[in-house]
């Protein structure tokens, strides 16, 4: 599903104020080839079909010293923001499609760097960057039970950009 489908008829508020639920976040990829021409941030897929888990992090990455009388000391140098998705395999799902094609799953280097856009659904507010897409599991499991994946997508290069959706996106 497009990123416009979802959003179809929905305006998120800038002024939303309330509990917050692992629904209320959307992921979306751009699966479209690379060439000359960039993928309008409403055409990227949603990662939903089948996902049971979206495990966002953002990975802290620390340096720690210990200096004369001061005692240890921990200091943040950054952030490696990671997404864990996990569920059951849909085939036909352009975003699951993409992301277990042959040429992604065996892919390496900027072949399986992908654009992102991740935000709350309610406020609109959230990020936007790069990240490579990593199988672990294809498919699998006991006989008679789904077939299981497990995608693991890895921030890479810059800082994600600071990103808030907009319905006016695309049009």
């Amino acid at each position: 599903m497009k990123l416009s489908e979802l959003m179809a008829g929905k305006t998120p508020s800038a002024d939303y104020e309330g509990w917050v639920t692992a629904d209320d976040w959307v992921l979306a990829i751009d699966t479209a080839a690379r060439g000359d021409t960039e993928t309008k941030v409403s055409d990227y897929e949603v990662v939903q079909m089948g996902v049971e888990g979206l495990d966002a992090q953002l990975n802290p990455v620390t340096s720690e010293k210990t200096y004369i009388r001061a005692g240890q000391s921990t200091q943040k140098t950054g952030a490696a923001r990671s997404f864990a998705v996990t569920g059951d395999r849909y085939v036909g799902d352009p975003a699951q499609d993409y992301m277990l094609s042959h040429s992604i799953k065996y892919g390496t280097g900027n072949g399986v760097v992908v654009n992102y856009v991740y935000f709350c659904f309610l406020n609109g507010v959230g990020e936007k960057g790069q990240v490579s897409v990593i199988v672990n599991s294809d498919g699998g499991g006991n006989a008679g039970e789904s077939s299981s994946v497990d995608i693991q997508l890895s921030k890479i290069g810059a800082e994600p950009e600071e990103y808030t959706y907009s319905a006016e996106e695309g049009i």
